[in-house]
């Protein structure tokens, strides 16, 4: 059994004969006291603490945020939740069913009836504790940030939101912890989380995730982040980039301004700079790159002035640069909405 960070073990001793696996969800009325859970497992031959004979206990997984005396709300959890890995989830129905947009799937009836001992119906879904317990964080709009879910789980509590009936679009907003916990990864994996917010069009998700994907090769698009990402985030993304392309190509064509002639430099000799700016300017637009730096273009352009003898030509080409440097800091780093 995974020791995962959101799983406690809960020992319950059993009366009579060895009970089945399906006992312990009828009787986990009496897990509710704090007394009866403990935060590790015990050794296989090691009883309860408050059970004298090891042979008759029974171990259980239980969520650390979702348990029977969680006290998430002013009413007791009435439904189980049971994950493919076999953790279980105490939560409340009128929660999931507010939540949900079709009755979580056409899972849960529209009021769960439960008997006077019983905690609740149980039901079991195909996904593993890691991605419930996002899910569950994000229906309580609770952080679930200090379990460090990894990517492929966040992509698949998103998936698992949308499955069962929970609006992506409000559960995933800006305000929302699920929205600031996959914007914090968006540095380390920017397509992957920009095919996801494209997936399930999250235009406020997919702006700042763009600006992370400045130095990503379009070639290495593959035919899957294409497919999810659909055609219009997939436009943008390439309008961003051939956009930034674009408008260096264009900041770099106009030369620095000459200045007035005098004794030692006249229009004629000033022709020099402008040659070697075209020159240095045709070899930054060749290798343009839509992450280009301000440090980049300014090393490749400022040994223009070692072989200036003009004080003014000097000024110039330097007011050029810093001119270009500011242009170049404004031009877009995020995708646009089509209008």
């Amino acid at each position: 059994m995974d020791n995962a960070d959101w799983l406690q073990f809960v020992s319950e001793p059993s009366e009579g004969e060895s009970p089945s696996f399906e006992m312990p969800i009828s009787e986990k009325a009496p897990l509710c006291a704090p007394t009866a859970q403990v935060p590790t497992p015990p050794i296989s031959h090691q009883g309860s603490p408050s059970e004298e004979q090891p042979e008759s206990n029974t171990i259980v997984s239980v969520s650390t945020t979702f348990f029977p005396g969680a006290n998430l709300s002013p009413l007791p959890p009435d439904l189980v939740i049971l994950s493919s890995d076999a953790v279980f989830f105490y939560v409340h129905s009128h929660q999931v069913l507010g939540a949900s947009e079709n009755g979580f799937k056409s899972l849960l009836p529209p009021r769960p009836q439960k008997g006077r001992e019983d905690i609740g119906p149980m039901i079991s879904l195909p996904e593993p504790s890691a991605v419930l317990n996002v899910v569950l964080h994000t229906i309580y709009n609770m952080s679930c940030s200090h379990y460090s879910p990894t990517l492929d789980t966040l992509v698949a509590a998103v998936d698992a939101l949308h499955k069962y009936g929970i609006p992506v679009s409000k559960y995933v907003a800006p305000s929302t912890p699920l929205y600031q916990l996959i914007l914090s990864i968006a540095p380390v994996a920017p397509i992957e989380t920009y095919s996801l917010a494209a997936a399930y069009d999250l235009f406020e998700l997919a702006v700042p995730i763009s600006s992370h994907l400045l130095a990503f090769p379009l070639s290495n698009l593959t035919d899957e982040h294409a497919r999810r990402m659909g055609p219009v985030y997939l436009k943008r993304l390439f309008f961003l980039h051939l956009g930034r392309i674009d408008a260096l190509k264009r900041l770099l064509l106009p030369p620095p301004h000459p200045h007035a002639p005098t004794p030692t430099c006249d229009f004629t000799e000033q022709k020099k700079l402008t040659r070697a700016w075209a020159l240095a300017s045709a070899y930054l637009a060749w290798d343009a790159r839509p992450d280009l730096s301000a440090s980049s273009m300014e090393s490749a352009l400022s040994p223009l002035g070692d072989h200036l003898t003009c004080d003014l030509c000097q000024a110039t080409l330097r007011d050029r640069i810093k001119q270009l440097i500011i242009q170049w800091s404004v031009v877009k780093v995020r995708i646009l909405q089509a209008r």
